[in-house]
């Protein structure tokens, strides 16, 4: 199964909100106290994403 999205040269823009330190995270800071900050920076990329861009599944 193979997944494409809107065009490579898109310049369509998403809007996320992320907390001082979810926006750290993403830089590569380290949370040594709250591993979870990372992963939850990143699920609201991938939805934020996943709610602009249409993705459509081809089967082979």
């Amino acid at each position: 199964m193979n997944s494409s999205t809107v065009k490579n040269d898109s310049k369509d823009k998403i809007a996320v909100e992320l907390t001082p330190n979810e926006a750290l995270a993403l830089t590569g800071v380290e949370f040594n106290s709250n591993q979870d900050v990372k992963a939850s920076a990143r699920r609201k990329i991938r939805a934020a994403f996943e709610k602009t861009f249409d993705f459509t599944t081809k089967e082979r």
